[in-house]
């Protein structure tokens, strides 16, 4: 069966996982998730991520959830453009998450980017999600 929303079915995997307290959640791989996960790894929202090959020729992403004095690292984590409704944004329209506390995740034509990254390269894109 396929999904719809991929990104939003690894963001919710990721939410449940730390409501949960799991160390670690597995998701389907693809190199568009893996790229949103290293922004997430850079940020310092997660400890790390790898391949694992589930069966011959299926590999999943294993992420590897962080936690700071027993509490999940983000607080929050939501999708903004949805495949229903997609959100873009120019560089100079972007609004900071909880007067830069959080970051937003842009798909740009320079790859998935932060925020910041986003700003200091001055491309703009899809806002993909918000994460605090």
């Amino acid at each position: 069966m396929t999904m719809s929303d991929p990104l939003g079915d690894m963001l919710t995997r990721i939410r449940n996982g730390q409501s949960a307290r799991k160390h670690t959640v597995n998701s389907p791989a693809s190199r568009f998730r893996s790229g949103v996960l290293e922004v997430l790894k850079r940020e310092g929202y997660i400890r790390g991520f790898s391949s694992v090959e589930a069966r011959p020729g299926i590999f999943e992403l294993q992420i590897e959830l962080k936690y700071h004095d027993g509490l999940p690292v983000i607080s929050e984590i939501k999708r903004v453009s949805r495949p229903g409704r997609r959100v873009y944004s120019k560089i100079k329209d972007l609004s900071q998450i909880y007067n830069g506390l959080g970051i937003s995740i842009l798909s740009t034509p320079r790859g998935v980017l932060s925020d910041a990254e986003a700003r200091e390269a001055n491309v703009g894109g899809e806002i993909l999600c918000r994460v605090f």
